[in-house]
């Protein structure tokens, strides 16, 4: 009873545009994932809206989560950080085990009793946000030390990485690594032992690329889809074909012509080719500004607030968001090799959605406690 009458007194009020925004997104997302999906979803489930009917159900899970997490003061995340982290990386083992992890196009990456399932990768997510602005608020940690304080965090990072490649999920295990570095860089780092590991990286990414054929067929077909139009490059011209006739004012909501089976399942990794395609150049352009004032508005609550540990959450649930939206667009408008990554609260998912949402309402939580 103390602790829900200290909820409810609480003097602050969270980061109003934020929830704005992001209910923006959902209700787009929404929009979008029915408009994406619904000949897909009759011609394989004999229901329309078998897929934007799920969407809602985790969308309504989802905002609950969220309003739920508001309330939760943010120092609750630091004093459970390392058993989160406990818990991410029991599910990320438990997902490999065969017969109980569940494989989808070629991983396996989830698990769960059937027709709902959960990514563990997805949580891992925010676990080892969690984790890392904890023990860099430390005073005793020392980030610029190389064997005090950089090595240990980057072991750990890449321990994760690896559990995450064995399922394989290149797409989150890359999230995971970009979002780290920015935390550590933002923690006060060394830029010689970023850059150090940056080399370091690169290497290890040639490596696993020579390791898998499948990720040298990818590599090849984002250098030259046409070179295998049907088979690896078949994707990536598809959504080109989709964001070309698009134009500037697109072809209008629910006349995509790419989604009756030439785009596989765009109403997932590939719906902001969709969104190009029916609402043009104007309507992808607004959902990247509401993106963007999203992480703006996250940078600013991490700058105002006073807690270093707070600050790195904010950042690192900030840089999350945007490496992820950053990778999703790049890989559909042909910039970067195709990996697999939706499109924060656009994309069709459970996992991630709940991930996402969750990781809002802890910014909006220490958005309560900024000095602006």
């Amino acid at each position: 009873m103390f602790f829900l009458r200290k909820v409810f007194q609480q003097k602050y009020v969270p980061d109003l545009s934020i929830f704005i925004l992001t209910l923006i997104l959902l209700l787009i997302g929404t929009v979008m994932i029915y408009s994406a999906s619904y000949v897909w979803a009759d011609f394989t489930y004999n229901d329309a809206y078998y897929f934007v009917k799920r969407q809602l159900f985790f969308v309504s899970l989802g905002c609950l989560l969220l309003g739920t997490i508001v309330f939760i003061p943010y120092q609750f995340w630091r004093k459970y950080s390392l058993t989160i982290l406990i818990i991410c990386f029991i599910l990320l083992t438990i997902v490999l085990i065969p017969g109980v992890g569940i494989i989808r196009g070629g991983a396996r990456s989830w698990i769960g009793v059937g027709a709902f399932s959960i990514q563990p990768a997805e949580f891992m997510k925010l676990g080892i946000i969690i984790y890392l602005a904890a023990i860099l608020s430390h005073k005793q940690m020392k980030i610029t030390s190389f064997f005090k304080g950089f090595l240990p965090l980057t072991l750990l990072i890449f321990f994760v990485f690896g559990l995450i490649m064995l399922q394989p999920d290149f797409g989150t295990g890359l999230v995971i690594v970009i979002t780290c570095m920015l935390i550590l860089f933002i923690a006060g780092a060394k830029l010689s032992h970023l850059f150090s590991l940056m080399i370091v990286g690169l290497i290890g990414f040639a490596f696993l690329i020579i390791s898998a054929p499948y990720r040298l067929k990818r590599i090849t077909a984002f250098l030259n889809p046409w070179e295998d139009p049907l088979g690896d490059g078949f994707q990536m011209i598809q959504s080109l074909y989709a964001i070309g006739p698009g134009g500037l004012i697109g072809s209008g909501l629910g006349n995509s012509l790419q989604k009756y089976f030439y785009l596989p399942e765009p109403q997932t990794d590939f719906i902001f080719s969709i969104i190009a395609e029916e609402v043009g150049f104007i309507g992808a352009t607004v959902v990247l500004i509401l993106f963007l004032l999203i992480c703006w508005r996250g940078i600013v609550i991490a700058l105002q607030t006073t807690d270093r540990f707070a600050a790195h959450l904010a950042f690192g649930i900030t840089g999350m968001l945007l490496i992820q939206v950053a990778i999703n667009i790049s890989v559909v408008i042909g910039l970067i090799p195709v990996t697999g990554i939706t499109l924060p609260f656009i994309s069709y998912g459970g996992s991630s959605l709940l991930l996402n949402l969750g990781a809002i309402g802890i910014l909006l939580n220490i958005s309560k406690y900024t000095t602006y």
